[in-house]
């Protein structure tokens, strides 16, 4: 799905597919944290079941209003013991599927809101060969 966000300085999630998004109409196929004020690295995860308490402890030191987590093609929801460094610091933390977070992203980054989205792009088994 293409997504055309009115123009701006921030970075935006400007489309997505199965297995990728594109920032800024760069193409992304791993996992990333993203933020509206210039935040960006791989989060080191490939899978829903990789992900632990290190990976949402790296978000709050970021210190946004808002994390948006996008869980994968479906909504999964993250232990609670893992956010507890984000509610010690009264970071808010929003679940979608992750086609749904690069929409949000986007709004919210587009109001001069401090939010950060954590992408969890799932790798996907290769397409078989043709006449395999």
């Amino acid at each position: 799905m293409k997504l055309q966000p009115d123009k701006s300085d921030i970075q935006t999630l400007t489309a997505h597919g199965p297995g990728w998004i594109a920032i800024n109409n760069e193409r992304v196929q791993e996992s990333v944290v993203l933020g509206s004020r210039g935040e960006r690295f791989a989060w080191d995860c490939q899978r829903f079941d990789e992900l632990g308490a290190l990976h949402f402890e790296r978000l709050a030191a970021l210190d946004a209003e808002l994390i948006i987590f996008g869980s994968g093609d479906r909504i999964r929801f993250p232990q609670p013991a893992w956010l507890k460094p984000l509610m010690a610091q009264r970071i808010g933390v929003e679940t979608m599927d992750t086609a749904a977070a690069c929409r949000t992203y986007n709004i919210l980054a587009s109001e001069g809101r401090h939010v950060v989205a954590a992408l969890l792009i799932e790798a996907r088994a290769p397409e078989p060969a043709a006449g395999s």
